[in-house]
């Protein structure tokens, strides 16, 4: 089968290239997926460029892709809550990375019927976003009805899935994004649209109960001034906690390190009896058919920015590397 394989560090065009590699073989309790359509996430880019090399080294050639729709090819013995020719969705394992190849294994428990009213195309848009979202503000923030959250980043695929969410729990929602995207992020249901290429957003005041930080760098602590005692800073972007850099398995020196850069963010929450927390996005197919359930309900509705072919692959990364897309970019395996 042909994938899309990571052979080194550094710039895209010269990282990257299609590679015919053998099908891969399913354990008991896994599903080889034939693929019909994949996404790409800031993560890929990342990763590709060597961003996170001093935490997590990978074995080159390494595949590239994390979301995957398809039809179920073959199932493992153990396998009981799917049959061959389902329409599935998954954010693959860690282990198993590699969506931009003709066929794709997933653990069952990752695994959840796609919603019915959605392509391929537009299930392939949701996994490692929609759980990202769906655990930061469910799981971790607790969000509750009535509470004040402000989502960084509206236009992005995760704010713009974040923002639905929230609705749907009963929160006020306040979104960033620039002046290009204000209507897009207003028709998702926002409360409010702050444009960031005309206002301060920092300059709120007290005024939120949670921020989600999709962004990080000066953007995290600056999340602080903006929070109600007590609140609670959710960040995918910021610097790593001592909780989450366990949950990676990382030596005690890294975690050190990593100590050291997050002290200030730390320290800053403590004084204002705040929560913060990096949440790292796990797979988990339970709640990816709950989410199933919001699409299918027309609560939560994909918001995708453009679709490239398979062979298109690369430039499908470049152009979300260039950190402008609204919504997700999506990669299907045929014309």
């Amino acid at each position: 089968m042909i994938s899309l394989m990571i052979k080194k560090y550094g710039d895209l065009e010269q990282s990257l290239e299609f590679q015919e590699i053998p099908v891969p073989v399913i354990q008991p309790n896994q599903l080889l997926i034939r693929t019909q359509a994949a996404s790409f996430n800031p993560l890929d880019y990342k990763i590709v460029r060597g961003d996170f090399k001093a935490v997590r080294k990978i074995q080159f050639p390494q595949g590239i892709g994390r979301d995957v729709s398809g039809i179920v090819e073959k199932i493992g013995e153990s396998v009981k809550g799917f049959k061959v020719g389902d329409k599935v969705f998954s954010r693959i394992d860690e282990n198993l990375v590699g969506t931009m190849a003709e066929y794709v294994v997933s653990n069952e428990k990752d695994v959840a019927l796609m919603p019915s009213n959605l392509s391929f195309n537009e299930a392939a848009s949701i996994p490692l976003a929609g759980l990202t979202a769906y655990q930061s503000l469910v799981d971790v923030a607790q969000l509750s009805s009535q509470e004040n959250v402000l989502i960084y980043a509206g236009s992005g695929g995760v704010g713009t899935i974040a923002i639905q969410l929230a609705k749907h729990l009963g929160a006020y929602v306040t979104a960033t994004t620039s002046t290009k995207n204000v209507d897009m992020v207003k028709k998702l249901g926002t409360d409010q649209v702050i444009d960031y290429t005309k206002e301060n957003f920092q300059e709120q005041g007290k005024l939120f109960d949670v921020v989600y930080d999709t962004l990080g760098g000066e953007h995290t602590l600056n999340s602080f001034k903006m929070l109600k005692p007590g609140g609670r800073v959710i960040s995918i972007a910021g610097d790593l906690d001592d909780i989450t850099a366990k949950q990676l398995k990382l030596n005690r020196f890294i975690r050190f390190l990593l100590s050291l850069k997050v002290k200030k963010v730390i320290n800053t929450a403590s004084k204002l009896d705040a929560f913060y927390r990096f949440h790292l996005m796990s797979p988990n197919g339970n709640q990816l058919q709950k989410l199933a359930e919001l699409y299918e309900s027309e609560i939560i509705k994909p918001i995708i920015d453009k679709t490239y072919i398979f062979e298109e692959s690369i430039q499908a990364l470049k152009y979300l590397s260039q950190g402008h897309a609204k919504g997700k970019v999506v990669v299907k395996m045929s014309k």
